[in-house]
């Protein structure tokens, strides 16, 4: 009999699996990026549309979605996720309120959640304080991409008051596509032509109206002041939308036309702006005087006016940055960065 003692082997943790909810331009670039990385910890357990959900057995690839999801078994569109166990990972790539109402319920699951849908900390104040609540005890929830596209906003905010630190304000360009739309634009290119080219190229929505409105800024200015330590609710937040009445209540197929009803006014206002030296940009600001959001003139040097393209730029004002404030740029829009955020928070995930 050998004198060596015996070693147990020690099994292996499996591999915390993925459900990707949402294949659209997100959700692809997302999976693209895993195809890239083809890292083991990240095996795909489902993939889902709005329509139909395809589970994956063991450690799929990326490779074996595209094809078979098409084929895949018809859902609700509802958040239960059958055959996911305490440990595995939801990815929330869409904008569905119904989706976002799960968030809490797959955090009580013992299910982490990786989110670029904003309404899950964006929506109720209720909901935002559920999901903080329960991203306890070894559950995470992912938020970077929610914000920024990834930029350390949100990180920052809570590493500032971790250390003591009190936000008194945040101001700043929240919008990609409302950057994009506003550089360099002067009243003399229809409007509407830009917001069609934004369409185009992936930075707007497929319904402009949703970046236009206002609405997706204000969800972004929730989660920043709700992270910075103010308990806003929506309807504390003044925003002033770019939508004519007509353009807000035009159907789907008619939008595209309804456009043109902004190229007057916003070129009119252009001009007086370029008149006094100043450019328009659409600015999210909360602080003492409260919450508000909507398009401003400012001096062509001014901090929130210096960033080119879709870049998202944020300031902030805090105890430690009383006199000159934070500041905080980068690109804000586009399915590769937000993709980007999304797999480093899937990463911190596999790696805790």
């Amino acid at each position: 009999m050998s004198g060596r003692p015996q070693v147990a082997e020690v099994a292996k943790p499996a591999p915390r699996r993925i459900a990707l909810l949402g294949v659209g331009t997100v959700g692809r670039a997302l999976l693209e990026r895993l195809r890239a990385l083809d890292d083991p910890r990240l095996p795909l357990g489902l993939v889902a549309n709005s329509r139909r959900r395809l589970p994956l057995i063991g450690a799929s690839s990326p490779r074996a979605w595209p094809d078979a999801l098409a084929q895949g078994e018809p859902h609700d569109g509802s958040g239960a996720l059958p055959g996911l166990a305490p440990g595995d990972i939801v990815v929330d790539a869409t904008a569905s309120a119904e989706l976002a109402a799960w968030h809490p319920r797959w955090l009580r699951q013992g299910l982490h959640v990786v989110s670029a849908n904003k309404l899950g900390l964006g929506g109720p104040l209720l909901r935002q304080h559920e999901i903080r609540a329960l991203a306890t005890d070894g559950r995470h929830y992912g938020d970077a991409a929610t914000v920024g596209a990834g930029l350390p906003l949100l990180r920052t905010l809570r590493e500032l008051r971790a250390g003591g630190d009190r936000i008194g304000a945040v101001v700043g360009v929240l919008s990609g596509t409302l950057a994009w739309l506003f550089d360099g634009y002067d009243g003399c290119e229809p409007f509407s032509a830009r917001v069609r080219a934004a369409v185009a190229q992936g930075y707007a929505e497929p319904d402009p109206r949703v970046d236009l409105s206002g609405e997706d800024v204000c969800r972004k200015l929730l989660i920043l002041a709700r992270t910075a330590g103010y308990p806003l609710e929506q309807a504390e937040v003044r925003v002033d939308s770019l939508l004519t009445p007509a353009l807000a209540a035009a159907a789907p197929d008619h939008v595209d036309a309804a456009l043109a009803e902004l190229d007057g006014p916003l070129a009119e206002r252009a001009a007086r702006t370029a008149r006094d030296g100043k450019v328009l940009r659409y600015v999210a600001r909360f602080d003492a005087a409260g919450a508000r959001i909507g398009l401003e003139a400012l001096p062509a040097d001014d901090p929130l006016a210096v960033g080119r393209g879709c870049d998202n730029r944020v300031a902030i004002w805090s105890t430690r940055y009383r006199d000159r404030p934070l500041q905080i740029q980068g690109p804000g829009a586009g399915a590769e960065v937000t993709a980007a955020a999304l797999l480093d928070d899937l990463l911190r995930i596999v790696a805790s």
